[in-house]
């Protein structure tokens, strides 16, 4: 195995320590994703340190926050090669997780992620944000919504906060400062039954990047 370090310390910085079995997992992700990215397009990212800390350690910054994901119901929107979701998966294999995203193609590629890295209780979904939120077996079920999605925060809220069960929360991954966005997207969000209680803004471990995860919380239904 390559040297990992920067993923093994910087999720020690996270709270998350973790296993022989779980680095392999993580080394066999990258390496399919590497190969896949190939023939479709999953990432701009392909360097193994990048990938370790924009990709892998990013998706697990949400446990630096006191937000409990072991036995959570979580689902991640939009979610592409599977970030946050496969790496939160990983490093807390007691949650059950939902991966949904819009292109096929993609959830044939996660459902071999799934399957190489021997992952259970989770499921990778085809569908539209905008349909599935009015399914009855995903509206208001989830603990957690994550989404690492590149959309405005009124749009995303509009997508993510159906999904989520009063008294969860929908947390938005962001890029740096997010002020301006957050104010324009509030209106939106009381709509649709939720409150912004927090605005994280932190730093990747070892690195200058910053990253704000906007938590929402769910208090009433959304009508």
């Amino acid at each position: 195995m390559r040297d990992n370090s920067i993923l093994v310390k910087g999720a020690e910085k996270i709270g998350i320590v973790l296993s022989d079995k779980q680095q392999e997992q993580f080394e066999a992700y990258y390496e399919y994703l590497i190969a896949q990215n190939e023939v479709m397009n999953l990432t701009a990212i392909t360097e193994y340190e990048e990938v370790l800390q924009k990709h892998f350690l990013d998706s697990l910054l949400i446990a630096k926050n006191g937000v409990k994901l072991q036995g959570a119901k979580v689902l991640d929107l939009g979610t592409g090669a599977g970030f946050p979701g496969i790496p939160l998966k990983i490093a807390f294999p007691d949650m059950e997780i939902v991966l949904m995203d819009s292109l096929n193609k993609r959830i044939q590629f996660l459902n071999r992620c799934i399957e190489l890295l021997d992952l259970k209780k989770i499921t990778a979904v085809h569908a539209r944000a905008e349909e599935a939120g009015r399914k009855k077996e995903y509206r208001e079920s989830f603990d957690y919504c994550v989404s690492r999605a590149v959309a405005r925060l009124s749009s995303l809220s509009e997508f993510c906060i159906p999904f989520v069960k009063q008294g969860g929360m929908f947390i938005s991954y962001k890029a740096g400062d997010c002020e301006e966005e957050c104010k324009e997207a509030e209106n939106a969000i009381k709509l649709l039954g939720g409150r912004i209680v927090g605005k994280e803004e932190t730093k990747l471990p070892d690195s200058d990047i910053s990253r704000t995860l906007v938590m929402i919380k769910k208090e009433k239904n959304t009508p």
